[in-house]
């Protein structure tokens, strides 16, 4: 039989020597208790010191944190961009005003939701999980759809401010003023008995009525088309080519004051009034013409604006 060994220390008190027992478990929890202050001291020193070790405790306790701070500072975000979001809804109806007023169709809700629809970000966040992964995902997925609707916000606009250019010189082109000062009656276009001829004819135009030598003006711009005397029953005429299919006429004038091929602006001076031709009175005979089709000019007399009233107008716009 093996025996087992026995440790001995001599006591001066009784002048002998006396076992010690459980001396090996006394050693081992001694050097346990050291190793673990050892170690205790060696932490609180690589704490205070930047993790000299480099063990890393510090830099997860920091990261956790950041995580921590940077998921609410993504949801604070969110918060933000829905704030944006109620702000583009507000535009979205203000542009589609906005296109009415332009003459241009509304973006409707269909056509908005597959231009701005939201994109599946998922896969670019693999990495992440839980509450982490759905923050960052939910807020992509919003930023991505913000861009999309400020690109079909700013399309729009873009779509507008052209429209209204192209509107702006439609509506200069357009005759939309009394060309000369005077009274006229509102059923004067149409089927009627000639004043002079006394047959049932065709009244192509409206009379203005007023004394010879009565400024006449351009109702829209355009270039001079024919200035001078015809053989009809017209007298002394102008015509005027405005684009966009319009023309008009200024008939039984006293002296015309532009030549043909010349550029003229709406309410510019081209013509004195008279009693040319086949009339039997001093007056303004006026047509408008849309892609060659006679219009009764009343329908484009807005509110009854005339051509002095327009230059005033205009004179202080500028």
């Amino acid at each position: 039989m093996r025996r087992s060994r026995r440790f001995y220390v001599f006591s001066s008190s009784s002048l002998d020597f006396r076992e010690v027992r459980f001396f090996r478990s006394k050693i081992f929890g001694s050097g346990l208790l050291v190793g673990l202050l050892v170690i205790g001291l060696l932490l609180v020193v690589n704490h205070f010191t930047g993790d000299w070790l480099g063990v890393g405790f510090d830099r997860l306790e920091r990261l956790s944190a950041e995580n921590r701070t940077l998921r609410d500072q993504i949801e604070t975000l969110s918060q933000r961009m829905s704030t944006v979001q109620k702000s583009l809804d507000r535009l979205h109806m203000r542009g589609n005003e906005l296109r009415l007023l332009a003459d241009l169709e509304k973006i409707d809700e269909d056509t908005r939701s597959a231009s701005v629809g939201g994109a599946n970000l998922a896969s670019s966040n693999a990495f992440l999980t839980g509450e982490a992964g759905r923050v960052l995902t939910a807020a992509q997925s919003m930023i991505d759809k913000l861009l999309r609707e400020v690109r079909l916000q700013q399309s729009s606009y873009d779509e507008i401010a052209r429209q209204h250019e192209r509107n702006k010189e439609y509506f200069a082109h357009m005759p939309a003023i009394k060309p000369m000062h005077g009274y006229y009656t509102l059923n004067g276009f149409g089927m009627r008995i000639h004043p002079v001829l006394g047959v049932y004819r065709m009244h192509e135009g409206a009379d203005i009525i007023n004394d010879v030598g009565t400024p006449v003006y351009a109702a829209a711009d355009g270039v001079v088309r024919f200035a001078g005397r015809t053989q009809g029953g017209y007298g002394q005429v102008v015509e005027i080519s405005h684009g966009y299919g319009f023309t008009t006429l200024y008939a039984h004038l006293s002296k015309s004051l532009v030549q043909p091929g010349r550029t003229v602006k709406r309410g510019e001076l081209i013509a004195l009034s008279g009693r040319s031709g086949l009339v039997s009175g001093p007056h303004l005979h006026y047509e408008v013409r849309r892609h060659g089709a006679m219009q009764n000019p009343v329908d484009y007399f807005f509110d009854d604006v005339d051509a002095a009233r327009y230059r005033v107008q205009l004179a202080q716009a500028r």
